[in-house]
């Protein structure tokens, strides 16, 4: 299911792919909720969409109007803890990108 309510084009997508050390399990779903509740006040989000595998692969996407809300939101106090705690405890391996939509499609078309 779809959870981000996304403008029309053009936008901006953060992609995290991380691998998760299955430490603290709890905790970090724990955080991760946190985190999504704490972006969704932030000013520019748009929504964000996760999944992860059961090999601890996971892909997360938020969505945001500019390249200064995304600033804004990785200079949040909390989200700072919660990326120190990332490279600390919940992460083997990450990469993030930030890309500009041009173009999006759905299905069906509204």
């Amino acid at each position: 299911m779809l959870s981000a309510s996304t403008p029309d084009p053009p936008y901006y997508a953060v992609i995290f792919t991380n691998i998760h050390t299955g430490i603290d399990v709890d905790a970090y779903e724990a955080a991760a909720e946190r985190m999504e509740r704490l972006a969704a006040e932030q000013p520019g989000f748009r929504g964000v969409e996760s999944a992860r595998g059961a090999d601890g692969l996971g892909i997360t996407v938020s969505y945001w109007d500019s390249e200064e809300a995304i600033a804004a939101w990785k200079a949040q106090v909390d989200h700072r803890q919660a990326q120190a705690d990332g490279q600390d405890r919940w992460y083997q391996h990450y990469v993030t990108r930030v890309a500009k939509v041009e173009r999006a499609y759905r299905f069906p078309a509204p």
